[in-house]
């Protein structure tokens, strides 16, 4: 009996205890409950939803890149990421028409039908839809087409979903590919796309939404969405056809004397438009959807990287400071030998040649190093290096590409003992293409420096236009550039460059030859350089074409056809009339005669 009731006494206390921790946990579970449900209940719903909202970046449409005429050059297409969700794929049944009965349709068997559609491996997206099973975003094919994705959806496959995508496309194709420049993995990496990427990228909106325990969107619960900016437009100056056609021009004439490189730039000159650049051709183009198979050289336009002595053709600005300073004037006569000496230093021309009585025009015409010096000499150092200044020689160019073309000029106190002599016929300095269209640009448009540009003006989305403004600055007097121009029509009249005329109109312009710098000190080849303008009685257009590193003996390179024929088509594009003025060149040679051997 005693046994029995100390058992019993145990379990009762046993039970009590029990019961204790029993009462002590419910006590504990509806304090829980009366702090959730009565003290912060909106706190406990708000956090809640919050584990149930999901965001979504809306981004802006990235704005197109057009030429001077509204083409697009560079346009986003919509393209689609096709995505699995692995916890969610699984078999599913269709109907078959037939029988109206509903038939299985395995996961081995969808990895199939979107294979097929994809045209890619059957197990690769096998893979990609089961895995471990765990992966909520799993990549099956990338930047497909609407209609293909369309196709994909069409099956149903659970767990199968698309992701919108924006991807590149350049209609042109490699039309001016250095200027529109390309976009990689890490973003925009060169030309327009790049220096312009702050204005075509637009701005992100944001879609919020609550999903269920499954990770799908719940269709009577929260759902906002902030709606996304597009980009603007970005609209150059380039015409696209013309950019073609200087492309394959200069394309041809690199070619024919397999040079290293060569450049075709053409310069708008008509009023309201001076300074735009309507085309910039280089003798090979990157395509912006291929860049890797480009050679790293011409990625980047040349006009800008490549540096390189003008030669003869910097004796266009020692010919305008001497008119613009009172010591020349075209007819003036001079004694031109072919060799002259200085303070010790000796230059000599081209070609050997008797001593010519000659006038300053036709000094300039012949482009003779010694007449250039005659002229030149008549003005201190200081004051040549500071027009040489005023005009951009030495000075960093910037056309809106987001990288500068580099000039070298050293001060008069840097020169050594030949610079006085050869920073006169362009030698001893460097400067890009576009620093020598900048100069002749000035040069024809009344003595008025306009800054070269490429960008034209920035589109909204709405259409609203907001043109590129830009600050002129007067360098030489109207007289000077008057005289300029009659100094370049007897360059192609009667001097060096004489292929460059065109029938109806009057034409001028400027030879260059100077020995390109060798990668290992001295000199191992030649830039060749011709500048021209027309119609001289109403400047409209600049024509430079330049080819590096010819092969052949020096003055076997001819550069005037390929100038005619790029500017005589942008004569007939832009719908410039043949005026039939006549020639105001100045005669070369004092007398009568004016037939004398070269």
């Amino acid at each position: 009996m005693m046994g029995t009731t100390q058992r019993a006494k145990t379990l009762s206390f046993r039970m009590r205890i029990g019961l204790a921790l029993v009462l002590a946990m419910l006590m504990l579970l509806g304090g829980r409950l009366f702090h959730v449900q009565a003290l912060d209940p909106a706190g406990n719903a708000q956090q809640a939803v919050s584990d149930r909202l999901r965001s979504v970046e809306l981004p802006g449409a990235r704005g197109d890149i057009l030429d001077v005429h509204g083409r697009v050059m560079a346009t986003s297409v919509e393209r689609y990421h096709i995505i699995a969700d692995q916890p969610q794929v699984d078999s599913y049944t269709v109907r078959d028409p037939d029988t109206g009965l509903r038939v299985p349709i395995t996961v081995e068997e969808s990895a199939a039908q979107i294979a097929e559609i994809l045209e890619i491996d059957r197990q690769e997206v096998l893979e990609a839809m089961t895995g471990d099973g765990t992966n909520r975003y799993s990549m099956i094919d990338r930047s497909v087409t609407p209609e293909i994705r369309q196709k994909v959806m069409e099956l149903r496959v659970p767990g199968i979903f698309s992701e919108p995508q924006s991807e590149r496309a350049y209609p042109a194709g490699p039309v001016a590919g250095s200027i529109i420049g390309f976009i990689g993995a890490d973003g925009p990496l060169e030309g327009v796309e790049a220096a312009q990427d702050e204005a075509l990228t637009g701005e992100s909106g944001q879609r919020i939404y609550e999903v269920g325990a499954d990770g799908v969107r719940i269709p009577t619960a929260t759902y906002e969405e902030v709606p996304a900016t597009d980009g603007q437009d970005v609209k150059l100056t380039i015409d696209q056809d013309l950019q073609w056609y200087a492309q394959e021009a200069i394309a041809q004439k690199t070619n024919q004397y397999n040079a290293q490189w060569g450049n075709a730039t053409v310069v708008d000159l008509r009023e309201g438009s001076e300074g735009e650049i309507l085309a910039m051709a280089d003798s090979e183009t990157v395509d912006p959807a291929q860049p890797g198979q480009t050679d790293e050289l011409f990625r980047r336009p040349l006009a800008l990287t490549q540096p390189f002595e003008p030669g003869s053709g910097g004796k266009s600005i020692t010919f305008a400071m001497a008119l613009e300073e009172g010591v020349m004037e075209p007819e003036d006569h001079y004694t031109v030998p072919y060799r002259y000496t200085w303070n010790g230093q000796t230059i000599q021309n081209a070609r050997s040649h008797s001593e010519y009585e000659m006038t300053a025009a036709g000094i300039y015409a012949r482009s003779y190093n010694t007449g250039t010096v005659l002229i030149g000499n008549q003005i201190d150092e200081q004051t040549r290096y500071d027009y040489m200044r005023k005009v951009g020689i030495g000075d960093p160019i910037d056309i809106g590409l987001g990288i500068e073309g580099q000039s070298a000029l050293r001060p008069p106190e840097e020169w050594d003992a030949r610079q006085p002599l050869t920073t006169q016929f362009g030698q001893g300095y460097e400067m890009t293409v576009l620093h020598t269209v900048q100069m002749y640009q000035l040069l024809a448009n009344d003595g008025v420096k306009t800054p070269l540009r490429i960008v034209d003006a920035y589109v909204d989305p709405d259409g609203t236009e907001h043109p590129v403004e830009t600050e002129s600055e007067r360098i030489f007097s109207s007289h000077t550039s008057e005289e300029m121009l009659k100094l370049m029509e007897g360059v192609v009249e009667y001097g060096s460059a004489r292929g460059a005329a065109i029938e109806g109109y009057r034409v001028g312009g400027k030879t260059g030859t100077a020995e390109a710098a060798g990668a290992q000190g001295g000199f191992d080849g030649y830039t060749v350089n011709f500048v021209g303008l027309a119609p001289l009685d109403d400047p409209q257009f600049l024509v430079s074409v330049t080819v590096h590193r010819p092969a052949g003996r020096f003055g076997d390179w001819d550069l005037t056809d390929t100038f005619r024929d790029i500017m005589s088509y942008t004569l007939s594009s832009y719908d410039v009339p043949p005026s039939g003025a006549e020639s105001e060149a100045y005669d070369g040679f004092v007398g009568e005669k004016q037939d004398y051997p070269w």
